[in-house]
C-alpha cells in the first residue's frame, strides 16, 4: 500500500497481514482522487472516513493537505495501525476513533464536506448507509458522500444519488444534496 500524492507521496505503508480488511486498490484510489482533485479545494475540507480499515484513504487525504480527517474503525488492530502510522508520519490533522460506525453516525454532531465509506461488501446494512448519512445530517451543504460497494448494488434511484464510477471490481457511488 502506498500514498499516491501529497506531502507523503510514494511513501509505502505496510499494514500487518492479519488485519480483517479489503483495502481500496491503488488504481481505484488514484482514479477517485483524480476526480476529487478536479472538484474540491482540499485545504478547506473536513473529511470523514467510515470503515477506515488500514487508513489508506485517510492517509491519502491527510497527505494532500485537507484540514481535518476523522477515521472511524471498530477493529482494535486496525485502529492501532492507523494511530501508529499517524504518529510516525506526524499527521496532526488525522484523528482515528475506535467505535462502531453506525453508533458514530447516530451520535455525531459535526458536518463534513466529504464523507467516504468503504464498508465490508457483505455488510447487511450496506444499502442503508446513504439514508443514514442524510437522516443524521452529517454532510455539509453541497458536500459529497462517496460509498464504495460491489457491482451488485445499485443506488441510482436514491434521492441524493449524483453519479457512479467503476474501476474494475470497485464501484463508487457519489451522493450530493445541492443547496
Amino acid at each position: 500500500m502506498r500514498i499516491i500524492r501529497g506531502i507523503w507521496k510514494s511513501r509505502r505503508i505496510n499494514p500487518p497481514s492479519n488485519l480483517p480488511v479489503r483495502p481500496t486498490t491503488d488504481i481505484a484510489k488514484e482514479a477517485l482522487f483524480n476526480v476529487l482533485e478536479n472538484t474540491l479545494d482540499f485545504e478547506t475540507l473536513h473529511v470523514l472516513d467510515l470503515f477506515a480499515g488500514t487508513g489508506s484513504i485517510s492517509f491519502e487525504f491527510a497527505s494532500r493537505g485537507v484540514q481535518q480527517v476523522t477515521a472511524i474503525e471498530q477493529n482494535f488492530r486496525c485502529v492501532e495501525f492507523i494511530r501508529k502510522t499517524t504518529h510516525d508520519l506526524n499527521m496532526q490533522q488525522l484523528t482515528c476513533i475506535r467505535t462502531d460506525v453506525f453508533r458514530f453516525i447516530k451520535s455525531a454532531h459535526q458536518q463534513y464536506h466529504l464523507i467516504f465509506a468503504d464498508p465490508p461488501y457483505d455488510l447487511p446494512q450496506l444499502q442503508t448507509i446513504p439514508d443514514m448519512i442524510f437522516q443524521h445530517n452529517l454532510l455539509h451543504p453541497n458536500g459529497i458522500f462517496i460509498l464504495e460497494h460491489p457491482k451488485t448494488y445499485d443506488f441510482t434511484a436514491h434521492k441524493y444519488f449524483a453519479r457512479q464510477r467503476e474501476y474494475g471490481k470497485v464501484n463508487f457511488s457519489f451522493f450530493e444534496r445541492k443547496i
